[in-house]
């Protein structure tokens, strides 16, 4: 019996400390995960020729962290930008706008359906004005994610329209569009890092690429 015992303490204690190294673990996972902030890079930026047009491929990193996504299944919409700008260069004056064009995009938790609601269009979105856009479904934010993370094939202008002697550049700008939260979240994301996203990059256009 003493012998039962002394086993039967011993395993018992070789589990409990594995029990407890498990569940340290899983704290310190579960921390590492909170800790990590809103953050977002442009990992790709490409003007090519596709039928005429000059089209632009962007890719972003874009990663939401924590703190949006809780704002999102609390009922916050998030809405994001994207702009290229193209312009051309003048040394008499300041730098001539050829075009510009945006893509808006407006994310959405919907509680009863547990899915995720991707608006798209090229014009501002505005609260419910939500007609002139593309809507999509998506079980998970992952899915929906990947849509704002890539702008693909993104139509910018004729070639037609572009100067193949001049000096031509793209500006391209992406961001979290704070400007579309209610009056008091504005004020309160104002300070807050995760929801200062933006990421600008300037693409010089070859003269190949525009003959």
């Amino acid at each position: 019996m003493g012998f039962i015992t002394h086993c039967w303490k011993k395993n018992g204690l070789e589990l409990l400390s594995s029990l407890v190294r498990l569940l340290c673990v899983g704290i310190l996972s579960i921390s590492a995960a909170w800790a990590q902030n809103a953050s977002m890079e442009l990992t790709e930026l490409k003007a090519l020729r596709e039928n005429g047009n000059l089209v632009l491929n962007a890719q972003t990193s874009l990663e939401l962290g924590p703190v949006l996504e809780d704002a999102l299944v609390k009922g916050l919409a998030l809405h994001f930008v994207a702009e290229a700008e193209i312009l051309r260069d003048r040394w008499y004056w300041t730098d001539a706008q050829v075009s510009v064009s945006h893509r808006y995009y407006r994310l959405a938790f919907q509680p009863l359906t547990r899915r995720w609601r991707l608006n798209v269009s090229s014009e501002p979105i505005a609260g419910t004005g939500l007609a002139g856009s593309i809507s999509q479904n998506f079980d998970t934010l992952v899915e929906a994610l990947s849509v704002i993370r890539r702008q693909s094939a993104w139509r910018l202008v004729d070639l037609q329209s572009l100067s193949p002697d001049a000096r031509q550049r793209i500006r391209y700008n992406f961001k979290l569009d704070v400007s579309q939260l209610p009056r008091p979240f504005q004020i309160a994301a104002g300070g807050q890092s995760d929801w200062n996203l933006q990421v600008s990059k300037t693409l010089r256009l070859s003269q190949d690429l525009v003959r």
